[in-house]
């Protein structure tokens, strides 16, 4: 098993592991690391821009929503 490989099996598991809290909050971060992770895995690969691209927005997203959480947590 190469490091490459490794990087991929360490994306599965934050991605299977963020199914299981019941916070969101904390799906939400544990998502966005296997989804980075996705992302480098997928740079490692060659360049496999469907993976780099579908796990980029998705971590894109995760931020927004612990920052608007944040803020709305802020606010109230």
């Amino acid at each position: 098993m190469d490091s490459v490989e490794i990087v991929g099996y360490f994306a599965m598991t934050f991605l299977v592991i963020s199914f299981i809290p019941k916070q969101v909050r904390f799906i939400r971060i544990i998502n966005f690391i296997g989804c980075v992770l996705f992302v480098a895995y997928g740079v490692l690969l060659g360049w496999k821009w469907p993976l780099i691209v579908s796990n980029g927005l998705v971590a894109v997203i995760q931020v927004y929503h612990l920052i608007k959480m944040r803020v709305d947590k802020v606010s109230s």
